[in-house]
């Protein structure tokens, strides 16, 4: 929950700075494009600097810091005018979400044992989830009733709630607890690996997609496709809060979603069947995101591609996991969390570029839709089905 607080801030940027970007003295689209990815650059290098600041500080003064810089860097976003205050505030807040990511896995490492691990796992996404829930459908709506500068100021004051709760709930012991520690995977890393390839570039390319391109263009693509104020069912909705509620929807079902498409691809038949559609879907619903259509046609579009997104991005996880069955564990996981920062990141960066071009938009998800669609072609392999069927059809006789 102390997680899911500190996001509001960070969610409401993304729906609604590409539409009231000239509010905030910004004077481009790119530079909105720069500053919703900077945070993201910022945690490539942070991530091992901050497990090993765990080792040394107790994971309660961690937390506390994190929600500190969360309720500073959101307040911020209230009064900053210009392009360097906002990158120095997103700097900031990259680092305190470093803090916050890290602190949350250890909680649930620390606390889980063998029969509800993943049960815990599940219940902390769906959890901290809920912020880019709330961020993104106040976030819109606010910003078009009051201004994204109060709504900001608010949302760091609701930040600080999460202090109490870290005082009331988290023990002040070190968070890297050697009595706590499980064995690892003593094999070495095979860089060589085509598999580990596989698996790295298309973590990297559906992050990009999705994350990055996805998320931080959508209110400025229904700015530009139907106009600042959208009239649908007899409703007038503003283009930030209409992609508010679209992109929050996601948020809304993923604790549910996820399990079950995860469920799934452990069947009979793996993982491969389920990932192979779920990238056509992703490359049909691109294709379709730019082409001039009715409102009514054009939302269920967009539902479709936000339910292909979590299940992509829930088999996505899983396939790093079983990647990571016969080799170096931890290696293996951080370089993919690695891979999907810096995807993430990347996405908008790219996405806002290439808007700056005529037909942009056509560039931008026409694009997406090919990556999808040469990715579906690349893991569509007898090999690949048959690997992944036996590893699924394993675990499941093992109980």
């Amino acid at each position: 929950m102390v997680t899911a607080i500190c996001l509001l801030g960070d969610s409401m940027l993304y729906v609604a700075l590409p539409i009231y970007w000239h509010q905030t003295g910004l004077m481009s689209l790119w530079e909105v494009g720069l500053i919703l990815s900077i945070n993201r650059f910022v945690r490539l290098p942070l991530n091992p600097v901050m497990g090993w600041l765990y080792t040394r500080i107790s994971l309660r003064t961690g937390l506390l810091v994190a929600v500190a810089l969360s309720a500073l860097t959101t307040t911020g976003y209230g009064i900053a005018q210009g392009l360097w205050m906002w990158l120095i505030l997103r700097c900031i807040w990259g680092f305190a979400w470093s803090l916050l990511r890290l602190g949350g896995l250890m909680t649930v490492v620390t606390t889980a044992e063998d029969h509800n691990r993943g049960y815990l796992m599940g219940t902390y996404n769906g959890l901290y989830r809920l912020g880019s829930l709330f961020g993104m459908l106040l976030g819109g709506g606010g910003a078009t009733l009051i201004g994204i500068e109060w709504v900001a100021i608010i949302m760091g004051a609701i930040s600080l709630l999460g202090v109490p709760l870290i005082l009331l709930f988290v023990q002040p012991r070190t968070a890297a607890d050697p009595s706590r520690s499980k064995a690892v995977h003593s094999g070495s890393l095979n860089w060589k690996s085509p598999a580990l390839w596989k698996v790295m570039s298309s973590g990297f390319l559906v992050s990009l997609l999705f994350q990055g391109v996805l998320t931080s263009t959508l209110s400025f693509l229904i700015d530009y496709r139907f106009t600042e104020e959208v009239r649908i069912w007899g409703i007038t909705l503003a283009a930030a809060t209409l992609s508010g509620i679209i992109q929050a929807s996601r948020w809304a079902w993923e604790p549910f979603l996820a399990v079950k498409f995860g469920h799934w691809s452990d069947g009979p038949n793996g993982r491969m069947p389920w990932f192979c559609s779920f990238l056509i879907i992703a490359a049909f619903g691109f294709g379709c995101i730019p082409i001039v259509m009715s409102i009514y046609w054009w939302i269920p579009v967009m539902l479709l591609v936000m339910i292909a997104a979590t299940a992509l991005t829930t088999l996505m996880d899983t396939l790093a996991s079983d990647c990571s069955k016969n080799t170096h564990s931890i290696s293996v996981m951080t370089l993919y969390s690695v891979v999907l920062d810096f995807g993430a990141a990347a996405g908008p960066m790219l996405a806002f570029l290439l808007l700056t071009l005529q037909n942009g938009l056509l560039y931008t998800y026409w694009g997406g839709a090919l990556i999808f669609f040469l990715l579906c072609i690349l893991w569509f392999e007898k090999d690949t089905f048959r690997d992944h069927s036996t590893i699924t059809s394993s675990a499941a006789r093992n109980g």
